[in-house]
């Protein structure tokens, strides 16, 4: 069995924006060693002067100091190149090194990755992470882990350093309960959007609407957080953006697709978030497709 990973361990992070850079402290507050790498040499700058931390020149230097690395990116693609490419991390790599990518990649391309990492000798654990900015800060996200039980097991510690670990199942399945969370997630948000919307027009108070709904069987995640903070308020700022719903989406859409399953609901999801992407911008907030629907209304 892998030796348990614990502090004082040096632990390479990759990505350091919204979700990484919390994330990150967390680490570091539990004991850790860090070892960061950004594309973005501010982000590790600001990074570098809160937290202590070594700051590699590049991914091939930073898997040169540690054997487990944790990747916190945008795509899969990304995180391929990054372990992977020119310069990547698993060029400096020990050979009993752990790879754990914890960005919202393709359940289909992880396997694959994990495949070619495999002959390299470096096993990939997926443990995509659910919760948002806030969670991330306060280390309770949920932390979907797939791949080697044992070698999840000997990350345990340091994942439950930010949140709360499930063993989704073998390579992909962390990374394909993700995608389907976020599914689901957007699901309850348009849903919720269309019924307050629809009940607005009728003459009922948005406000009222929502605590009914929340004392009712119509409750869901939207209605019971996304709406009275972020909606209501008009501040439609969770901290998620349009373009990564609209990319999780996709590959929720891509896993259905592939395991020949029903996806007409997730089909039409997946078009309104990359309306709304299309509308209003990559960055712009996830929970700005309420907006998108509202502006639909007022036109019809």
């Amino acid at each position: 069995m892998a030796s348990k990973i614990a502090p004082p361990e040096r632990i390479g992070f990759i990505g350091l924006g919204n979700m990484g850079g919390p994330m990150a402290r967390r680490l570091a507050g539990a004991g850790y060693k860090l070892a960061v790498y950004d594309a973005s040499p501010e982000a590790v700058e600001r990074f570098a002067k809160e937290t202590p931390c070594e700051t590699p020149g590049s991914p091939a230097e930073l898997g040169k100091a540690c054997r487990v690395v944790i990747t916190m990116l945008p795509d899969g693609y990304i995180v391929r190149d990054v372990l992977l490419g020119d310069n990547g991390a698993t060029s400096g790599l020990a050979k009993d090194s752990i790879l754990i990518d914890m960005s919202s990649s393709s359940p289909v391309g992880t396997r694959e990755t994990a495949a070619e990492l495999a002959k390299r000798g470096f096993p990939l654990i997926d443990a995509p992470v659910s919760g948002g900015v806030r969670k991330a800060i306060d280390g309770t996200l949920a932390i979907m882990a797939g791949g080697d039980s044992e070698l999840i097991e000997a990350c345990r510690d340091l994942l439950s350093t930010m949140g709360k670990v499930f063993v989704a199942g073998s390579s992909g399945c962390g990374h394909a309960m993700k995608s389907l969370n976020n599914f689901l997630s957007a699901v309850n948000l348009a849903s919720a959007a269309e019924a307050v919307i629809a009940g607005q027009r009728f003459g009922l108070d948005p406000k009222v609407m929502i605590e009914i709904l929340n004392a009712s069987t119509g409750k869901n995640s939207a209605t019971e957080h996304k709406y009275p903070a972020f909606i209501l308020t008009r501040t439609f700022n969770s901290g998620f953006f349009m373009g990564l719903m609209a990319k999780d989406l996709r590959l929720a859409l891509e896993l259905a697709q592939s395991t020949h399953s029903p996806c007409t609901l997730l089909s039409d999801t997946k078009q309104l978030w990359e309306e709304g992407e299309k509308k209003y911008g990559f960055r712009s907030d996830s929970v700005e497709v309420v907006r998108y629907l509202e502006e639909l209304a007022e036109n019809d």
